[in-house]
């Protein structure tokens, strides 16, 4: 029971290591040994059909880099905690994990669900929200804001509050200056996959993401400059 929670140990014929990722502060030589998720073995796969350039990028001395984050347990077993490659550079060279930023953020009970994007060429990140319909009203009712979900979600003082408590969490949470959030789009429909945006297991699916609200996207960092 104790190994719940975890991928268990590695299997027989495969040898698994963890490498360092510095710039998540991942160490795989620590006390507490956390890092990528590296295996080699006669079983494993040679590569990608048909995608060399992709083999190469994964493949590195023999060893599949799997893009996971992994920690060691006292047992043995392995625990998935982060993956490594949703993760970006903003324009100053600080590295973004954007996986844990959401998680921290979606700790706010007024949030749905929070999609967080930067790229290289901006130094700041923005969002965009899915808020809690019942805690959205619930707020404007208590603030004599009036305005059916819709509405509210292009108020400008319901920006305001959601910026506050982003804000508030990032604070409570220690994070870096650089990972909070300076702009947010309050979106009434949740993302769904009749528009592509999630994965069946309602995985985020970035890329499409972007495309849709590109035009949003290219707003906010107009007006929060």
């Amino acid at each position: 029971m104790s190994m719940i929670g975890t991928v268990g140990p590695p299997v027989p014929n495969i040898d698994v290591r963890l490498e360092s990722v510095p710039e998540m502060d991942y160490d795989a030589l620590a006390s507490r040994a956390r890092g990528e998720i590296c295996i080699r073995g006669e079983t494993l796969f040679s590569g990608y059909y048909k995608r060399e350039d992709l083999t190469k990028e994964v493949f590195v001395d023999g060893w599949f880099h799997t893009g996971d984050i992994g920690e060691w347990q006292p047992d043995g077993s392995m625990k998935i905690i982060d993956r490594k490659k949703n993760i970006f550079k903003l324009s100053q060279g600080e590295y973004v994990a954007v996986e844990n930023l959401e998680n921290i953020y979606g700790l706010v009970s007024a949030i749905d669900s929070i999609w967080v994007y930067g790229n290289s060429f901006e130094s700041f990140l923005v969002s965009v929200i899915n808020p809690n319909k019942e805690a959205l009203e619930s707020w404007a009712a208590a603030n004599g804001i009036d305005g059916d979900f819709e509405a509210l979600c292009q108020n400008p003082k319901a920006k305001e509050y959601f910026l506050g408590e982003l804000s508030r969490i990032g604070k409570e949470k220690k994070l870096k200056g650089f990972e909070f959030i300076k702009d947010v789009h309050l979106e009434p429909v949740l993302f769904d996959m009749d528009r592509d945006l999630i994965t069946p297991t309602y995985k985020k699916k970035r890329p499409q993401l972007l495309k849709y609200y590109q035009g949003v996207i290219d707003n906010m960092y107009k007006s929060a400059k």
